[in-house]
């Protein structure tokens, strides 16, 4: 279910973590706790209904803070994490609809890898046509940048294994990918 990628992945993926991790739990007398703030709500986001299904709960959305909310209360914890860049499941760069394998994830993954090794701190590369397309997505502020090297750009993402280097002029966007949930055939409710 998890690799057809329907669109249900994350609570699929969701689903069996917590089924994993909640006998533990309870052999701890704890309850399982989720990440999530408040910037995570209102998005496509079928892991977290697995999650409430299962009695997860939320301490950041409860206590109300955001992503920055939660950054600038690292910051001055003195947290090493405090500006850590968002690392979301490689497979949310999989186009809804092709199925995450190994091999796409393991291209994604040197693709982004050797990007920012060119200096672009944050980027996806966003698999499309099963793994031969890539749609590399960078800040709105470095696209003028990207498009200059769009030729170094190009050899390290087709060096990575994908075919086709395209670069998204709309800019990085988290949950981008989720555009295409309604384009899926036979898209359920989550």
């Amino acid at each position: 279910e998890y690799a057809a990628h329907d669109g249900k992945r994350c609570y699929h993926c969701n689903s069996a973590l917590d089924d994993a991790v909640e006998p533990w739990a309870a052999a701890l007398g704890a309850r399982i706790a989720l990440g999530t703030n408040l910037d995570d709500l209102g998005d496509h986001r079928p892991g977290q209904q697995a999650a409430a299904q299962r009695g997860a709960i939320a301490p950041m959305v409860d206590a109300g803070l955001t992503k920055e909310a939660v950054r600038r209360a690292s910051r001055e914890l003195g947290l090493p994490t405090a500006d850590k860049p968002a690392a979301a499941c490689l497979a949310s760069r999989v186009a809804y609809g092709d199925p995450v394998t190994p091999e796409v994830l393991g291209r994604i993954e040197r693709a982004e890898t050797a990007v920012q090794a060119l200096g672009f701190g944050v980027c996806r590369v966003r698999a499309h046509a099963h793994g031969t397309v890539a749609r590399l997505e960078v800040p709105d502020g470095d696209i003028d940048r990207a498009a200059a090297q769009h030729a170094e750009l190009d050899r390290v993402v087709r060096e990575a294994g994908f075919e086709f280097c395209s670069l998204d002029l709309g800019g990085f966007r988290s949950g981008r990918m989720n555009a295409l949930l309604p384009l899926l055939p036979t898209r359920t409710a989550s």
